[in-house]
């Protein structure tokens, strides 16, 4: 996806800064990119407005708030026509217990990851969530054993504007 919006060595430093640091003031984040409080609020307001920057968001534990169990699931759809996919992504987007979505090529239609209290609350919401859904054709599930990177940090460098003709 491409954007309008001319990025510079600065927004990528900044950038880069607040995946790591989103809660620092704008007078912590000018001070390691070295711009003022003033010059990063303009650039971050731009960034947000300009879509670049998607949310600010905490990543909780899930064994904190009494959902130590997740699952990774592959969907298959009974069909893959314009108005059963965009259903089944509304229906995604509308439940919580579902914490990433994506709609992908290969086998299956849709990869979720879902977190639940316990294997028999997980099963309550697939006979829910899944088997009530004639749109479904099956599902694949995989226990998480164990969360070994969580986030939604990404590797931004400026060079990469350059050459995807982003600037």
């Amino acid at each position: 996806m491409r954007t309008s919006l001319k990025l510079d060595r600065l927004d990528s430093r900044l950038l880069n800064i607040l995946q790591t640091h989103n809660r620092s003031s704008t007078e912590e984040l000018g001070q390691m990119v070295g711009l003022s409080a003033t010059a990063v609020q303009r650039r971050l307001k731009r960034l947000r407005d300009g879509g670049v920057i998607e949310a600010d968001v905490s990543i909780i534990k899930p064994k904190m708030v009494g959902r130590p169990v997740a699952m990774l699931v592959l969907v298959s759809l009974e069909r893959e026509r314009a108005d059963i996919v965009d259903r089944f992504k509304q229906a995604i987007r509308q439940t919580p217990e579902v914490m990433n979505g994506y709609y992908v090529t290969g086998e299956s239609d849709f990869v979720l990851i879902v977190t639940s209290r316990s294997m028999e609350d997980y099963e309550a919401f697939t006979r829910k969530f899944f088997y009530e859904n004639p749109d479904i054709k099956g599902f694949k599930t995989m226990v998480i054993m164990d969360r070994v990177k969580v986030g939604f940090s990404m590797p931004i460098h400026f060079d990469d504007f350059i050459s995807d003709g982003l600037r």
